[in-house]
């Protein structure tokens, strides 16, 4: 397994970019919601990460956006006649349903899929599995795409193996990667995949949260561990504490983060963190590591901070030298209490010992920092080469998306502009010319705009 690299995919952020408050599904939050937002400087943001990254040797790659505004979705709930009509009824009808059809989440590829490599499944093939999304109407949609695209990139099924989404019903509740990571020695070893659930659908004395929905349910991650042809020594369920969910965190990637032998997580993470704990700990020793566990008390960082300035939700990347770079949103140097803790962790000797920021505001304002914004993929030598290559992020496509980013993008869109048919034929003629750009003909399926 020599010369296994982590890629990391980042969303390339979509033209219709919106602030529409969608995260709980109401009318109030909606209405709430009435800031504009910037799609271009979004989509520059994103990719200045990108290329930042990929300048300093790290594996970089993108995901394509989605199709918007998904005319089956309002077609199918009773919305006729032209597009330009659809349009106009579903704005004036519900406009958080149309909200919902111009959703720009699948920018947050952490949610496209869970991913395992090759190194820790029965057949030594990549496994993907499509999240369904399921808790939200904006993002219950996005599994065909996303299913599509991996196809388009890892179509190589020698190599590559990309499974539908689980059924789209309470009871396998599944929102991808965010809630799963991998810890072991290196990439290319054989390694300890750590799933994270929120509720038990078939328990109902497991415990669950109050106030807001737990997206991530056991029978969900035990399916794609199957699916993947997982280790069950080497694959380990933990439950989210459901505490915390009811005080924002909605994916365990708001509250935990792992990469190599780093669990980096705050003590309210887990339902019972001791237990969590020492079963990580069994299963990352059998898997020939030792585990590096960095906690964040709640007295360096409250739960409240955590949450508001996305420390957690931070990539961890492994470098050369064997030490990792946390890759944080600017939000964690204006928070006083996670700058403080930022700064004491990178002079303590650690494994962490540089901090890289970026401005990613227009993404966090919409509820998703580093981590939210890319899907992790460790390959091979073969299986880097056997993908398709027009993702990968070189200098040239970055100079040649940054143009098409300025030729295309709206740098201001407010939530009555959704009803603007020009927008549609905006996002469509964007999208037609990035197929040729990343050479992905028949990306899109068409047929979606009858």
């Amino acid at each position: 397994m020599h010369g296994t690299r982590e890629y990391n995919f980042d969303g390339l952020v979509g033209p219709s970019h919106n602030y529409a408050g969608l995260s709980f599904g109401n009318v109030a939050s909606f209405s709430n919601v009435k800031s504009a937002s910037n799609p271009k400087q979004a989509a520059l943001q994103g990719l200045a990460k990108m290329r930042a990254l990929a300048a300093r040797g790290f594996a970089q790659a993108l995901l394509p956006p989605q199709d918007r505004p998904n005319f089956r979705l309002l077609r199918s709930i009773g919305f006729t006649g032209t597009d330009a009509d659809v349009l106009a009824r579903a704005y004036k009808e519900s406009p958080v349903i149309l909200a919902c059809a111009y959703s720009a989440s699948p920018m947050w590829t952490a949610n496209a899929a869970t991913v395992s490599p090759s190194a820790d499944t029965q057949d030594g093939r990549v496994h993907f599995t499509a999240a369904n999304l399921n808790n939200k109407l904006h993002r219950a949609f996005e599994h065909a795409q996303s299913a599509r695209s991996l196809r388009a990139i890892f179509g190589n099924e020698k190599h590559f193996a990309v499974h539908d989404a689980l059924p789209s019903t309470p009871a396998f509740g599944d929102e991808g990667a965010a809630n799963h990571t991998r810890l072991g020695a290196t990439h290319g070893a054989p390694s300890v995949e750590l799933f994270v659930y929120g509720r038990v659908e078939f328990d109902p004395s497991a415990p669950s949260p109050k106030r807001y929905p737990a997206r991530q349910t056991l029978e969900a991650s035990q399916a794609v561990a199957r699916l993947h042809g997982l280790e069950a020594k080497r694959t380990v369920y933990v439950q989210q504490n459901p505490e915390v969910i009811d005080q924002g965190v909605f994916h365990n990637d708001v509250i935990a983060v792992g990469n190599g032998n780093v669990l980096f997580y705050h003590e309210q993470a887990f339902a019972d963190e001791e237990a969590s704990l020492s079963q990580v700990r069994r299963a990352v020793a059998h898997a020939g590591a030792q585990l590096a566990a960095v906690r964040v008390d709640t007295g360096q960082v409250p739960i409240q901070d955590a949450v508001t300035s996305y420390l957690f939700n931070s990539q961890l990347l492994s470098k050369d030298d064997g030490t990792m770079a946390l890759v944080i949103p600017q939000e964690c140097c204006e928070n006083k209490a996670v700058s403080r803790y930022l700064e004491g962790l990178v002079a303590d000797g650690g494994p962490i010992d540089e901090l890289i920021h970026f401005d990613l505001r227009q993404s966090m304002r919409n509820g998703g920092g580093p981590a939210c914004l890319r899907l992790r993929v460790a390959l091979t030598e073969t299986e880097a080469r056997a993908m398709h290559q027009g993702v990968i992020m070189t200098e040239a496509l970055y100079h040649r998306l940054v143009a098409w980013v300025e030729k295309h993008y709206r740098d201001h869109l407010e939530p009555s502009d959704l009803a603007d048919p020009q927008l549609a034929l905006e996002v469509h003629a964007a999208l037609e010319e990035l197929t040729i750009i990343l050479n992905l003909p028949g990306l899109y399926d068409r047929q979606a705009w009858q």
